[in-house]
């Protein structure tokens, strides 16, 4: 076989190829289970390989690398235009064969192993304050049912924490103590690890010299440091920082048509994690620039004064993005404007 492209369609068990020669021949067209995939690459000389950018995709991509083929990624929703009718790993396969093959489509970096083992400290802290939340406003409701209210926020927690703990309490029944004991401790084991996992980002965003330059600029912490710098592996792939603020889905939406520019809200495409974080971020610079403190981008501070605050806080993530990309691209610490220095 002179196959010269392959697509690939990624599943747990079966997997679907679809390859075609220099003329666009279809050569081969085969279903292989996971333990054959590997043996029919190594014994196929090194080709293209177009995969969507899915669940275990960067695993193979790296094991299909290291047998010589050339292993690109893209967004699914850039193939799925390809697929001519029906849904099937056949017909899949050939679109992810017929989309690699175009010159403006848009590849994913292939993540090595230790990237992506960030972001599962990332994705797997992300889970655990979800629960944390969970729990917490279980164990609120449940003892507001039993006329004991605290104020907001997780600080404040442990006096409830304390209440359910103390049995000499009475405005609590037994029973209900029970379940409110339970859900108090995997409370605590939750905090506990959620330290434990930012602890290990921490000690990696010190070692990491590209994160530690990220975490000059303000509204970037180590935290989405540390995730900028493994989403984003390699910044020259946009060709400017407008491009990653809107591959993050900072921009506009548009609905254009006949020459009249309609624009809407952001669009919120490409990675939700980085879009929050940022806005975060941007919310904590804003509540800074509010106390009048020096320090802080004048142009925010007079923008709170005509927008809402939420619609400034994008408008700052968007910003913060484009100076990510300027740090990334160019290997430079960020150099705060004479503006933001007088405050």
């Amino acid at each position: 076989m002179q196959a010269t492209t392959i697509g690939l369609d990624l599943a747990k068990h079966v997997f679907q190829i679809h390859g075609v020669d220099a003329g666009g021949n279809v050569v081969i067209r085969r279903r292989l289970r996971r333990g054959e995939l590997a043996k029919l690459f190594a014994w196929l000389p090194p080709c293209r390989i177009g995969m969507e950018a899915c669940s275990t995709a960067h695993h193979w991509a790296r094991e299909l690398t290291a047998l010589g083929h050339d292993v690109r990624l893209m967004p699914p929703t850039y193939v799925k235009p390809y697929v001519k009718r029906g849904k099937n790993d056949a017909a899949d396969a050939e679109a992810i064969c017929e989309a690699v093959t175009r010159p403006t489509m848009r590849f994913v970096p292939v993540k090595s192993a230790e990237q992506q083992s960030v972001l599962m400290l990332h994705r797997t802290r992300d889970l655990l304050i979800r629960q944390r939340t969970m729990l917490a406003n279980s164990l609120r409701a449940h003892c507001a049912e039993c006329g004991i209210v605290v104020a907001q926020g997780m600080a404040r927690l442990a006096e409830l924490l304390v209440i359910i703990a103390d049995e000499t309490d009475t405005r609590i029944p037994p029973l209900a103590r029970t379940c409110l004991v339970v859900l108090a401790r995997q409370l605590q084991d939750l905090q506990l690890n959620i330290g434990e996992i930012e602890r290990e980002l921490h000690s990696w965003h010190r070692g990491n010299a590209t994160s530690r330059r990220l975490e000059t600029i303000p509204g970037i912490g180590p935290i989405t440091a540390s995730a900028l710098t493994v989403t984003v592996s390699d910044a020259t792939l946009f060709r400017s920082g407008r491009h990653l603020a809107a591959w993050l889905g900072l921009v506009p939406k548009q609905n254009s048509s006949g020459g009249k520019e309609r624009l809407g809200g952001i669009s919120k495409q490409g990675d939700r994690y980085i879009r929050r974080l940022l806005i975060s971020g941007a919310h904590a610079v804003l509540r800074y620039a509010k106390q009048s403190r020096p320090g802080t981008p004048g142009w925010a501070a007079g923008l709170l004064q005509r927008r809402p605050f939420k619609l400034v806080a994008v408008a700052l993530a968007n910003k913060t993005a484009r100076i990510a990309w300027a740090v990334l691209a160019r290997g430079e610490t960020y150099r705060s404007t004479p503006e933001a220095v007088a405050g």
